[in-house]
């Protein structure tokens, strides 16, 4: 369970990062694949999507999903189809 710490007295929110779950790690799994097999770099596919290479690196750990924008640039960065993002994904 996450800690939680007051936020500017508005709210709640979580002290560390999410812990990956299976669709998110499928999903950053494929996103690792289509990356490799373009030739690309974390930091280069970082830099052309304009996020932070950590961020990215988290996203490809399953720690966070990409926004709907991020998404798009995605998927024309690695030049694939929304199937190979998404492969597995749905699965238990």
């Amino acid at each position: 369970m996450l800690r939680e710490v007051a936020f500017r007295n508005h709210g709640l929110m979580p002290s560390r990062k999410p812990m990956p779950n299976k669709s998110r790690s499928r999903f950053g799994k494929n996103v690792a694949m289509l990356r490799a097999s373009a030739d690309l770099t974390q930091e280069k596919t970082a830099e052309a999507l304009g996020l932070s290479t950590r961020y990215f690196q988290d996203i490809e750990h399953g720690r966070y999903f990409p926004s709907f924008p991020v998404l798009l640039q995605l998927r024309r960065v690695l030049n694939c189809r929304w199937d190979a993002l998404f492969d597995g994904c749905d699965a238990d």
